[in-house]
């Protein structure tokens, strides 16, 4: 093979293949100076780290590397001795590593490379994962949890030796997760088995470059120099805008529908329209407010992750063939998905993070040198605010992707039996192993020991019952499973994904004698606990259809077609993003600026200046607390503006405290922006007679004995308990022909917590559901973090009724609590009635 020196952007000249840079000039193109500055110092040896904007060429930058190589190594001769893959591409999405096999073969097969792609997700054949062990592609496109599972094979050092580069795709959104803890280890033992192998992560949203740096190279008592960065600045400056509307945006809710004429309108003009939104149930919703008005029947579809994978992948054709005109999606779609002919993104709801938004609207448009093109739909007055603070933090490139966390207990749990399935290890060798992974770096030995007597024994309360016994040590010292059963389950069980329990839905037809048909179209899978609420002959919407429930027959939800035009809609578990502290910051910030209120809508600003004038509006660092009447009831409504999650938890401290002063508080509830209490008694008189003292209120320490005692008394903790159960291997969902029901799975993992609470306190898994709940659904750090700003900072307003800024969470109530047919007009009815009161 002939090679040619190019230059490179002030590194070492890189040598390219003749096929290379024939491709590049038939089409008209040259290598960017980012893409020749990453193979040079790839082929130099570095760990690379490629941070660039949509559309730069990040994929084509990473596989450089790989097929330049290959082309150089030619074809295996037939007979060679068996060679193991040579390139392994790690997405976060099973539909990004199906893109991508399909994008990348093009200039594959375009340049006759002798090169072979596949890819391996969880809805690849068995059989295709079964030969591609033995007969292995040079380039294999998978996902965390397909590595994880044939690294705990025993023919993994075989498979990986000859492994040269491991190519991480969207490297943000995997490494601070759970999934990201276990593909760190993967990697820890990757290297074990091809110490010459490199890591090159690609990303385009990153808020500390330095902190991926350092989780792409081994870590430990002796760690690696950071891997190298090419970042690469600039592109073409997206152009965003605010829908600019004439009806009157909603004060509360989550879902946008005043807004589906001008959404449609703008999918007639353009070419393809990708729509996001941050929920499934927002995305069924829309998908069918827009075919109600489809009149001119415009190919449309729906993309979310509970639909059937083969749906999924008719959609995802279709849109690459430029069949579509538009896509409803959730996150399953926003990731580096490279659709050329998509011309416009339309966000509908605020998307929570400013690193997100860049995320989704890199999806218009994607290429460097062409400017995306968004469109924001807020959803509430608040949205406008918090879609406006992300609008600005795009133009100045502010970024806020989370850091790299502390590695979790349980997937360690997880990986400790993973490997002792693919062989017998020792404990000194495999802890050294794990510590070279980022998260884990700081792992005591004791703490590892703890999770090796764990998968050992189930911990000292559990050690009795044999079932729990996983591995066992040899003469030799080493650990190796109890039995090829406990490998056999592992393999059915691995992956740090805890969904909801799911049943697939069956579309079926009733015969002449009506009794329901078998067989039928399977249109995806809904959350158990939600179809338990249904009796035969409800409805609800799944799959942009009405649907008829007609009941359950063993893990399968029967349905028919309906007309019904008030479905029930399936609720999905988790389904919402947090908004982010930078965001958050922001909003305050322009709550606190008249200045910045010129930006936003007329009715929105008017919105503002009626607040300040009946009650007040806070400093940016200035907590504020409202007081009222209405009804027979007193409320509070703290403007905290930090996050969904940590309301949820300061409320729930908040009443505790409020019961114990004598208020009679009732209940809370709580939005991204503010926190509402009713009590019996009134709260504002309490503040002004000196009987609660809002300093002690929200006094930090309620961060110590009240939390303590909430999470005893709260199922909080025993519902994160049960991901951890599972994750850690202490519970399987999953057995060969059969899977336990989530509330199987529940009652087993509740008793459990129960025994290990009173005779175990200190279990490792016990650890691990605090920790996990301390930094995910309790957001304490971040609550933690606002009591210690407000401190010395908080004013109070005694007011006669309803604020304007109080409104949109005084429906939250009423949303809350207004059950069946009529919630639509009660709640249009409320809506009005608390507008004319708070503006009176």
């Amino acid at each position: 093979m002939d090679l040619v020196e190019t230059p490179s952007a002030g590194r070492d000249a890189v040598t390219l293949p003749r096929p290379f840079l024939k491709w590049f000039a038939e089409k008209g193109w040259s290598p960017r100076a980012h893409q020749l500055e990453l193979l040079a110092r790839a082929q130099a040896g570095e760990n690379m780290l490629l941070i660039a904007p949509t559309g730069a060429g990040k994929t084509l930058a990473g596989f450089l590397p790989s097929l330049t190589d290959l082309t150089t190594r030619g074809k295996i001769p037939p007979g060679s001795a068996f060679t193991g893959i040579h390139t392994l591409y790690i997405s976060p999405l099973k539909a990004l590593a199906v893109d991508i096999e399909r994008n990348l073969m093009k200039p594959v097969s375009e340049m006759g490379l002798p090169v072979t792609i596949e890819n391996r997700t969880g809805d690849t054949p068995q059989a295709k994962r079964q030969r591609q062990k033995l007969t292995p592609p040079d380039i294999l496109l998978t996902t965390p949890e397909q590595v994880a599972l044939l690294l705990a094979n025993k023919e993994a050092e075989r498979f990986f030796k000859d492994l040269k580069y491991v190519v991480l795709d969207e490297l943000h959104s995997l490494v601070t997760s759970k999934r990201g803890h276990l593909l760190s280890l993967g990697l820890a033992r990757i290297r074990r088995h091809a110490p010459q192998m490199q890591t090159i992560g690609l990303s385009a949203t990153v808020a500390d470059p330095m902190d991926l740096q350092r989780w792409l190279v081994p870590q430990g008592e002796r760690p690696s120099s950071p891997a190298g960065l090419v970042h690469v600045q600039g592109g073409a400056a997206p152009d965003i805008t605010i829908l600019d509307t004439d009806k009157r945006i909603p004060w509360s809710g989550h879902v946008s529908t005043y807004a589906i004429p001008e959404v449609y309108e703008e999918i007639k003009r353009h070419k393809t329209t990708l729509i996001f939104v941050n929920t499934r149930f927002q995305a069924e919703l829309l998908f069918q407010e827009l075919w109600t008005i489809n009149e001119d029947n415009l190919p449309i579809a729906l993309h979310h992750g509970s639909l059937d994978a083969g749906q999924r992948r008719r959609v995802e054709a279709a849109m690459a063939a430029n069949k579509l005109r538009a896509v409803v999606a959730t996150s399953t779609l926003d990731l580096g998905l490279d659709w050329g002919d998509v011309d416009l993104v339309v966000h509908v709801g605020a998307p929570k993070g400013a690193s997100r938004l860049a995320q989704r609207i890199g999806r218009s448009n994607h290429r460097m040198d062409e400017p995306s093109k968004a469109i924001l739909v807020p959803a509430n007055r608040f949205e406008v605010m918090e879609c406006q603070a992300a609008l600005d933090a795009n133009y100045l490139g502010a970024q806020d992707t989370p850091p790299v966390g502390e590695g979790a207990l349980d997937v360690l749990a997880q990986h400790i039996l993973g490997m002792a399935c693919a062989e017998p290890f020792d404990p000194l060798e495999l802890y050294e192993e794990i510590t070279s992974a980022s998260p884990y770096a700081s792992l005591s030995w004791e703490m590892f020991e703890r999770a090796v007597d764990f998968v050992a024994t189930g911990g000292y309360a559990l050690r009795s019952y044999e079932r729990y016994a996983k591995i066992r040590k040899t003469q030799e010292g080493r650990w190796r499973v109890s039995n090829p059963q406990v490998a056999q389950q592992y393999r059915l069980n691995l992956g740090t994904i805890v969904e909801a329990t799911e049943l697939n839905v069956r579309l079926v037809k009733r015969n002449a004698k009506g009794t329901l048909g078998r067989g039928g179209l399977s249109l995806g899978k809904v959350e158990e606990y939600f179809l338990e609420q249904l009796v035969q002959g409800d409805t609800f919407l799944f799959a942009g259809k009405v649907l008829r429930f007609e009941g359950i027959r063993e893990n399968e939800c029967l349905v028919s077609n309906a007309f019904s035009m008030d479905p029930k809609i399936p609720a999905y578990a988790g389904g919402k993003f947090p908004l982010t502290t930078y965001l958050a910051d922001q909003v305050r910030g322009m709550l606190a600026d008249p200045k910045r209120w010129q930006s936003l809508p007329d009715q929105v600003r008017e919105w503002l200046e009626i607040q300040q004038d009946r009650s007040m509006l806070p400093s940016k660092d200035e907590l504020l607390i409202e007081t009222f009447p209405r009804g027979k009831r007193f409320f509070m409504i703290a403007y905290c503006f930090e996050g969904r999650l940590a309301h949820q938890t300061l409320g729930m401290l908040l009443t505790r405290r409020l019961e114990r002063l004598g208020a009679r508080p009732l209940g809370f509830v709580a939005t991204d922006y503010s926190l509402a209490v009713w009590a019996l008694n009134d709260i504002g008189g309490m503040i002004d007679d000196g009987r609660i003292s809002l300093t002690d209120l929200f006094d930090e320490d309620m961060l110590g004995d009240d939390l303590e005692a909430w999470l005893d008394e709260s199922y909080m903790l025993k519902r994160t308990f049960r991901n951890c159960a599972v994750i850690s291997g202490l519970i399987e969902r999953r057995h060969p022909g059969k899977e336990k029901t989530g509330r199987q799975v529940t009652v087993s993992t509740d008793l459990i917590y129960d025994v290990l609470r009173s005779h175990e306190p200190d279990h490792i898994l016990l650890e691990a559901t605090r920790r996990d709940a301390a930094s995910g659904l309790l957001d304490i750090g971040r609550l933690g973090d606002m009591l210690a700003r407000i401190k010395g900072h908080i004013t109070h307003r005694d007011l006669d009724h309803v604020s304007p800024l109080a409104v949109p969470i005084m429906l939250e109530i009423g949303r809350e609590s207004v059950p069946g047919e009529a919630q639509d007009a009660v709640l249009e009815e409320a809506a009005e009635e608390l507008i004319a009161e708070a503006l009176s």
